[in-house]
């Protein structure tokens, strides 16, 4: 199975939101082989609880306004790892020490990249 158009576009969307609030080392994986109920995953680290917080809520906030609620969030009062399904794409925005403890890029190693496309970032951004 691969990942749908419709789901490209949702990670799209919640990748260039997560830019926008500072979010770091954005990877999608296409994890619909493995995964029954789901197409992709999007992995993003925050800098700290504030901004982890920050990114999930405007990564919901932008999916919202194109007509995608979640379904469930969970992590968001500790701000270390917040998770939120949105159905076809899951959502995991990290703390940096969360990221590398969980390490899922390892354990998702074997799910193909879905390429993220993001604007330039210019010296004074």
């Amino acid at each position: 199975m691969v990942t749908t158009d419709a789901t490209r576009e949702l990670v799209a969307i919640a990748a260039a939101a997560a830019d926008a609030k500072g979010g770091d080392d954005l990877v999608a994986l296409d994890v619909s082989g493995p995964l029954p109920l789901v197409d992709a995953f999007l992995l993003v680290t925050g800098r700290n609880e504030r901004n982890v917080g920050a990114i999930s809520d405007d990564i919901e906030e932008k999916l919202l306004e194109r007509g995608v609620k979640r379904i469930r969030r969970e992590g968001r009062e500790e701000g270390r790892w917040v998770l939120i399904d949105f159905g076809d794409l899951v959502v995991h925005v990290f703390h940096e020490e969360e990221r590398v403890f969980y390490g899922l890029e390892r354990l998702w190693k074997d799910c193909p990249v879905i390429p993220i496309d993001l604007p330039a970032h210019s010296a004074a951004d």
